[in-house]
């Protein structure tokens, strides 16, 4: 199943499940695993594709939105976010910090796989706002900066 275990199956149903989420597609390799809420429960449904078969490109992140407080620097994906690469090691921001576009503000891992969030601004760090360890939805505020 394309390094693909059912426990990984599982840990995405519960992140689903606990999502506002109505659908998710995951395609990893040959591998594509959507999964629908609908009342019932949602379907599983792996198949491999032909390698000929042209695929999406991959969503742009979802770009920091202004509001009275400063730019919110949304979650790119569903995940837990973490503020530090490890436990124990000084988390990417704080507030106070400055970030530009490409500086790295925390992680989301989805199934065991650590994703690096960047500021996609440049700007004066105002608020962490979602907590460190966490369950954050797409779109969800990540942090709020005061854009130069």
């Amino acid at each position: 199943m394309s390094g693909l275990t059912r426990e990984d199956i599982d840990y995405i149903l519960r992140l689903v499940d606990g999502s506002d989420f109505e659908e998710l597609t995951l395609e990893m390799g040959d591998l594509k695993l959507e999964l629908r809420k609908a009342g019932a429960p949602a379907p599983l449904a792996p198949s491999a594709e032909p390698a000929s078969t042209p695929r999406p490109a991959p969503a742009p992140a979802t770009p920091p939105e202004l509001t009275g407080e400063g730019l919110e620097v949304p979650a790119p994906l569903l995940g837990i976010f973490y503020h530090a690469p490890k436990p124990g090691a000084p988390p990417f921001v704080t507030v106070g910090d400055r970030v530009g576009p490409d500086s790295v503000i925390g992680i989301i891992e989805v199934m065991k796989l650590m994703n690096q969030v960047t500021a996609g601004v440049t700007g004066l760090v105002t608020e962490i706002v979602a907590p460190n360890g966490e369950m954050v939805e797409h779109g969800q505020t990540l942090i709020r900066v005061k854009p130069d």
